[in-house]
């Protein structure tokens, strides 16, 4: 070849590299999102992060990313599995869902020969609280023993289902004789348990605390009552991650900063989340105010492993797949633990940090700091932008008198189950007067009723306590 024409050769060449270098730069990168915004433990890793423009704030602009164009494409769902579909048929990139649905997620994309992998997880709780069973309002039904024969109803492949089946088997029940399960949405039941259409209905986040919150049910079992953990957390699709790991984390420090914002303001993002899906924000700041019903964690706790191995086999018996996921793979805990680092904060602190979100704050009677929160009680009064909060729920209830006499609208008031430490709302709720006076709550009637005979007292419904306090006056 003469000189002229090898040059003219690697002219080109150095041209093409060049060009390709260029092109490589100047990618526009897809960065498609699932989230469901109705189901709120999910709202640190999407809406949140959405609306804030959080994301934005966080992904890569040098190196291999120094020319690129970010298309950020958000797509909402009302529940996990509709989500699934669109990330195994490459419309999305991320989802945000819990461990049973986030399990089948798993399953669907190496029967279509892909894979997921759980990077995080935003919510949870080790005890089992965020699924729960509701009745009617006016039915009799006061625990889940007394459902036996009955109709429920459950979000089928959601987390609430896991649940569902985990009570029944403690029940000691048969599925095929003992008890009726029929698949029915939120929105569906809302309905059917306004018209009395259905015994009782089981479902995830927010919906068996929305419903009684509404007025027309009654929250009869929380998922803490089966000791079994459940989560909701991010997915992406593996091969996105090893292509831009970078960007993968640069989601996950925006998860992180929205988790730190909820955290120091509850109330003003509880409102905020009520803005954007309609969900009451006395009932976001159940879950996501201090010591609330679920606590928000990125972290891999070893019973968020453990629920999701547990989900895995509750496919299996429901016959969902015959398939088996490798849940040391299937989690991968790299990208998260690169965030923390880069947020300055140390992942394995975190990891064995069990704690809700603590309550600093000062009684709204007397102004000393709150130390008890066994029987902390707290007021949301609408229109006042922070929740009031009281050491005994004997001077709450007197405080409520007093707002109501004075035409105050109340919003919420709250109450710390004696039991399990969860968050209730008092007017579901049951309570012990004891013997001094004091007040221990109770989710259930029966469990109120097991406390007074071992304790002495008498267990009362809150409606009959308010008419008590009232009568006192």
């Amino acid at each position: 070849m003469r000189f002229t024409n090898r040059l003219a050769l690697a002219i080109s060449l150095a041209a093409s590299f060049t060009f390709a270098s260029i092109s490589a730069s100047a990618e526009t990168i897809r960065i498609a999102l699932g989230t469901q915004d109705t189901t709120i433990n999910c709202a640190t890793g999407g809406l949140l992060i959405r609306e804030l423009k959080l994301l934005e704030k966080y992904l890569p602009k040098d190196g291999k990313y120094k020319d690129a164009k970010y298309e950020i494409e958000w797509k909402n769902f009302t529940s996990g599995a509709p989500l699934t579909n669109e990330m195994v048929a490459g419309k999305l990139d991320f989802g945000a869902m819990a461990d049973f649905p986030g399990s089948f997620n798993g399953v669907a994309h190496e029967a279509a020969g892909k894979r997921s992998i759980f990077i995080s997880v935003l919510s949870g709780s080790i005890k089992g609280s965020g699924n729960g069973i509701v009745v009617p309002a006016a039915s009799p039904v006061q625990s889940l023993a007394e459902l036996k024969g009955k109709t429920i109803s459950v979000p089928f492949a959601s987390t609430s289902h896991g649940m569902l089946l985990r009570a029944v088997k403690a029940q000691g029940w048969d599925l095929d004789k003992d008890v009726r399960i029929i698949a029915q949405a939120p929105e569906i039941a809302g309905s059917a348990l306004k018209s009395n259409r259905i015994d009782a209905h089981a479902d995830f986040v927010p919906f068996a605390e929305l419903f009684p919150n509404r007025g027309f049910a009654r929250k009869i079992y929380d998922g803490s009552q089966a000791n079994a953990p459940t989560y909701h957390g991010t997915l992406v699709d593996e091969a996105y991650a090893k292509k831009y790991p970078e960007i993968v984390v640069a989601y996950l420090r925006a998860a992180i900063e929205a988790d730190s914002l909820i955290a120091a303001e509850p109330e003003k993002y509880s409102e905020l989340i009520e803005k954007l899906t309609g969900i009451e924000a006395e009932v976001n700041y159940l879950f996501h105010g201090p010591l609330g019903l679920q606590t928000r964690d990125l972290t891999w706790k070893p019973e968020y492993r453990q629920a999701t191995a547990t989900a895995i086999e509750t496919l299996k018996l429901l016959k969902r797949t015959d398939r088996g996921l490798d849940v040391k793979t299937f989690i991968n805990d790299t990208y998260v633990r690169e965030a923390f680092k880069q947020a300055g904060r140390n992942y394995d602190t975190a990891l064995k940090d069990y704690a809700p979100l603590p309550l600093n704050a000062k009684d709204a009677v007397s102004g000393k700091p709150i130390t008890d929160f066994k029987h902390l009680a707290q007021i949301w009064v609408r229109g006042e932008p922070l929740v009031r909060h009281y050491t005994s729920f004997k001077d709450a209830l007197a405080e409520l008198q007093k707002l109501e006499e004075a035409g105050t609208d109340i919003r919420a008031i709250y109450a710390q189950a004696s039991d399990s430490g969860i968050k209730l709302l008092a007017n579901q709720a049951w309570f012990v007067q004891g013997n001094n006076g004091q007040l221990d709550a109770f989710l259930l009637k029966e469990q109120a009723e097991t406390f007074a005979k071992q304790n002495g007292g008498k267990a009362l419904a809150f409606s009959a306590l308010r008419g008590q306090a009232i009568a006192s006056r």
